[in-house]
């Protein structure tokens, strides 16, 4: 075989994910995170409940997601 033919092998165990496929949507999940933060809604919130809390994420996450 040519050197530029050759197969790579992997050492990781099954199952690893490498960084570099995980960056992406790391990096969507990151942003998402940060702009349900920057929504006072969400930032002023001191529910006793937690499903009052997750109501407000999700008209939220409605709204940054119809959003243009």
């Amino acid at each position: 075989m040519d050197s530029d033919q050759q197969e790579l092998t992997s050492t990781a165990p099954p199952g690893f994910v490498a960084r570099q496929d995980v960056s992406g949507w790391h990096t969507g999940v990151e942003r998402t995170i940060n702009a349900l933060k920057s929504s006072r809604a969400v930032a002023t919130r001191f529910d006793k409940h937690a499903y009052v809390f997750h109501g407000t994420v999700t008209v939220a996450s409605i709204g940054l997601w119809l959003k243009p």
